[in-house]
């Protein structure tokens, strides 16, 4: 499958979850959500991690422009529901290792996977709070040391990647990055309700319930202008 570049961001024009994991089946690699955001503020450095790795389409801004440039059936792929095809598709083979969140986000999570997914093979997790290099460091050697099949990273971006990309360094696996899904997943967080994820609103709904994510919505209205100019 040809990727398809977005202001110097490579992306695949994945046209369904089943598709991505079939591909991920042969690919370990970084799973990383391409939004507005990504694209629009990518740097050197995170440039480098997605298109080494597989940069998939979870927000609207991202599927207009690859539309535009010619892949017509690609989909929003919500990160927040794919991690958790992935365990369900993989949870009475693989192991898996989870990393993020407040505490009680991960320990709530824990305890609701293994309530879900009974049997599921969780080799190792701990919160995303990392005070120290030192820190870091200790984690990504328990990784390497335990080498999980999957490994889930709830930090945000781009704190996220560039661990994914550290620790894939030392072990190879299927990493996902997955920014607030842990507290989506326990409640501790609340997604948009259907009506705004079914006509892929949900950025809109975001900054309804709290305008001052203003600054986080700009990304998507800077690369809908560029669509609209076609300098994208």
């Amino acid at each position: 499958m040809n990727k398809i570049t977005i202001n110097g961001v490579e992306v695949f024009p994945f046209s369904s979850r089943e598709q991505l994991m079939d591909y991920v089946d042969k690919n370990k690699s970084i799973l990383i959500a391409i939004n507005a955001e990504k694209v629009m503020n990518a740097t050197d450095q995170t440039r480098a991690i997605i298109n080494s790795n597989i940069g998939y389409c979870d927000g609207v801004g991202a599927v207009w422009a690859l539309r535009q440039k010619g892949a017509k059936n690609v989909e929003k792929i919500p990160g927040c529901e794919l991690w958790l095809d992935i365990i369900n598709r993989y949870h009475n083979d693989k192991s898996f290792y989870l990393i993020g969140g407040k505490q009680e986000v991960i320990d709530a999570t824990v305890k609701k996977l293994k309530q879900d997914f009974p049997g599921l093979n969780l080799v190792g997790y701990r919160n995303g709070y990392l005070k120290s290099d030192d820190e870091r460091n200790a984690l990504i050697d328990d990784v390497a040391q335990k080498k999980p099949d999957v490994v889930f990273v709830a930090m945000g971006s781009p704190k996220q990647e560039l661990l994914m990309g550290d620790m894939q360094q030392r072990h190879k696996a299927i990493y996902q990055g997955l920014g607030g899904s842990f507290d989506v997943y326990t409640g501790y967080a609340q997604r948009a309700p259907k009506w705004w994820l079914d006509h892929n609103l949900e950025f809109a709904y975001r900054f309804f319930k709290n305008p001052k994510r203003i600054k986080r919505q700009a990304p998507i209205l800077k690369l809908a202008i560029k669509l609209l100019f076609r300098k994208i």
